[in-house]
C-alpha cells in the first residue's frame, strides 16, 4: 500500500503545472551557476596549477552546485509538501482516508517517499550536470558522491518536516510559509554564534551538510539527518492518531 500511496503523489505532483515550474527555474538556475563556476575555473587555471594542493574542477565547479542546490532545494520543498496533507484536510477527504483499513504508518511513509521520489529527479538533474565534467577530464566521484548522498539526507529531512507542518493545518499557504521559515531557521542557527561548540551549531541542518559539501562522509551528520527526518515522520503519525480519535 506504501508503494501505491507513493505513485499516487508522485502523479499527483506532476498533474499540476507547480512540479514543472519547480524543475524548470532549477534547471536555468544551476545551470548558470555550473557555466559560471566552470568559466572562472577555465580562466584561472593557470594561477591554480600553480599552487601547491590546487584544488580539482569537481571541488570547485560541483561543490558549489550541490551547495547552491540545496539552497533552492529549501525554497522549492516547502511548496510541494503543504498540499500533502492541507490539501486532504480541506477537500475533506482526509476523513475517508483516515477510515480507509490503511496504517498511519502507511499514509505518512506512502506520501514520503512520493516527494521524495519527486525531490530524487531533482537530486538526478544536478548529479547528471556534475557528471559531464567527466567529458573533458578526470573527475572526483568521491566527492560527487558525497555531495549526492548529502543532499538526498537533507532533502529526506526538508520533507519530513515540510510534512509534519502540512499535517498541521488546512491552509497550503500557511503550511508553506511555516515550512520555510523552519527549515531558514534551522539552516541559519550556525550562524548566530561565533562559538564552533555552541549547541546551535549542532542543530543547524547547514552545519550537517558542509562536511559532505566537502566530501567528508561523517556518521555524526548521517545519524542527525536521519533521526531528525524520523523524529517528524513519527510526529506527522502521533498527529493523524489525534485525527483519527477525533473522528
Amino acid at each position: 500500500m506504501i508503494g501505491v500511496i507513493a505513485w499516487k503523489e508522485f502523479r499527483s505532483l506532476f498533474a499540476s503545472p507547480l512540479a514543472w515550474i519547480i524543475l524548470a527555474i532549477m534547471q536555468v538556475i544551476l545551470a548558470w551557476v555550473f557555466l559560471y563556476q566552470l568559466s572562472g575555473y577555465m580562466e584561472n587555471l593557470p594561477r591554480i596549477q600553480q599552487l601547491a594542493n590546487p584544488p580539482g574542477i569537481t571541488e570547485i565547479v560541483s561543490s558549489a552546485v550541490f551547495g547552491f542546490a540545496a539552497i533552492l532545494l529549501l525554497m522549492a520543498v516547502p511548496l510541494l509538501t503543504m498540499r500533502l496533507f492541507s490539501e486532504e484536510r480541506r477537500n475533506q477527504t482526509l476523513t475517508l482516508l483516515l477510515s480507509a483499513p490503511i496504517s498511519n504508518l502507511e499514509i505518512v511513509l506512502g506520501k514520503f517517499a512520493g516527494l521524495m521520489l519527486f525531490l530524487a529527479l531533482a537530486l538526478g538533474l544536478v548529479l547528471l550536470m556534475s557528471a559531464s565534467l567527466a567529458l573533458g577530464g578526470p573527475i572526483d566521484w568521491g566527492l560527487i558522491g558525497a555531495n549526492s548522498l548529502g543532499l538526498l539526507l537533507l532533502l529526506s529531512a526538508f520533507a519530513a518536516l515540510g510534512l509534519f507542518i502540512s499535517s498541521l493545518t488546512q491552509h497550503a499557504v500557511i503550511a508553506a510559509f511555516a515550512s520555510f521559515g523552519a527549515l531558514l531557521l534551522l539552516w541559519i542557527l550556525n550562524g548566530m554564534t561565533q562559538d564552533p561548540n555552541h549547541p546551535l551549531v549542532y542543530v543547524s541542518l547547514m552545519k550537517h551538510f558542509e562536511g559532505f559539501n566537502r566530501g567528508l562522509i561523517g556518521t555524526a551528520d548521517v545519524a542527525y539527518l536521519l533521526l531528525f527526518a524520523a523524529t517528524f515522520l513519527i510526529l506527522t503519525m502521533r498527529q493523524l492518531d489525534a485525527k483519527r480519535l477525533q473522528g
